[in-house]
């Protein structure tokens, strides 16, 4: 059975609408297994600019001290994990959320010797676990905090988690979730397939800009654990259950 890994951005999770539901149960009703990561990074600047902590960013990696851990646990494992589940069940979609610290889920460790604080990279994926609840047609909708074995616990960015999880599933598809449908041309038409090389002469060229450069770089490196990868918009599947979308390929290497 296939499994499809999608990422949700904090951003959108507010204001999702009964498509994005609906094509969850058509994949699943495809006889697609389906796991969802979301992040939450708008209102964990909310809350750290409410209680004046810092918000510092580096390479697009959030600097997490200790007060910083306890706002993002809070938001990613509290706030908004229960209420996409909740969301998620409205739909019939037998969501159960977890974190990664549940069962050792994520497993753990420093992210560049703490170079950015309690910043973690996963080790190991609880992929039991995960099966276990596939095998019963649940969703895990599941927060990217991490833990180690001795209980210390990790900011983990989504798009990374995300990416960990497809890649210990062997997952068919890893999705990446935004505004708009995909990557768009000049003209505002959708540009259904890209290759790595494609994707660096549209940045250069400026028809891939602002918000949308690290979506791509962050498909662009999935690539290299996951074999499809796609940028898509809320209504991401077709009526026929394809994908709707940017597909990424690795493409082929010409030898010169």
């Amino acid at each position: 059975m296939e499994t499809v890994v999608i990422k949700l951005g904090g951003s959108l999770i507010q204001n999702l609408s009964n498509t994005f539901f609906e094509n969850i149960n058509q994949l699943k009703m495809c006889g697609k297994k389906v796991i969802l990561v979301h992040g939450g990074g708008p209102l964990i600047n909310n809350l750290l600019l409410k209680f004046s902590i810092p918000v510092e960013m580096e390479d697009g990696i959030r600097k997490t001290s200790t007060e910083v851990l306890e706002i993002v646990e809070y938001v990613l494992n509290g706030k908004i994990n229960k209420d996409l589940t909740i969301v998620c069940n409205q739909y019939n979609l037998k969501a159960i959320g977890l974190s990664g610290c549940d069962n050792l889920l994520l497993e753990a460790s420093l992210y560049k010797k703490g170079k950015l604080g309690w910043v973690g990279e996963i080790n190991q994926v609880n992929t039991n676990l995960l099966k276990l609840l596939l095998d019963h047609e649940y969703v895990p909708v599941i927060s990217p905090v991490g833990v180690d074995r001795i209980g210390q616990k990790y900011n983990i960015n989504a798009d990374e988690a995300a990416k960990s999880i497809a890649k210990a599933m062997n997952a068919e598809l890893l999705c990446y979730i935004t505004n708009t449908n995909g990557v768009l041309d000049q003209g505002n038409k959708l540009i259904e397939k890209l290759t790595p090389n494609e994707v660096e002469k549209l940045i250069d060229e400026k028809t891939i800009v602002g918000g949308m450069i690290p979506k791509v770089t962050s498909a662009i490196n999935a690539l290299n654990e996951v074999d499809s990868v796609a940028i898509v918009g809320e209504n991401f599947l077709n009526e026929d259950g394809t994908i709707n979308g940017t597909i990424f390929t690795k493409g082929v290497v010409l030898s010169e």
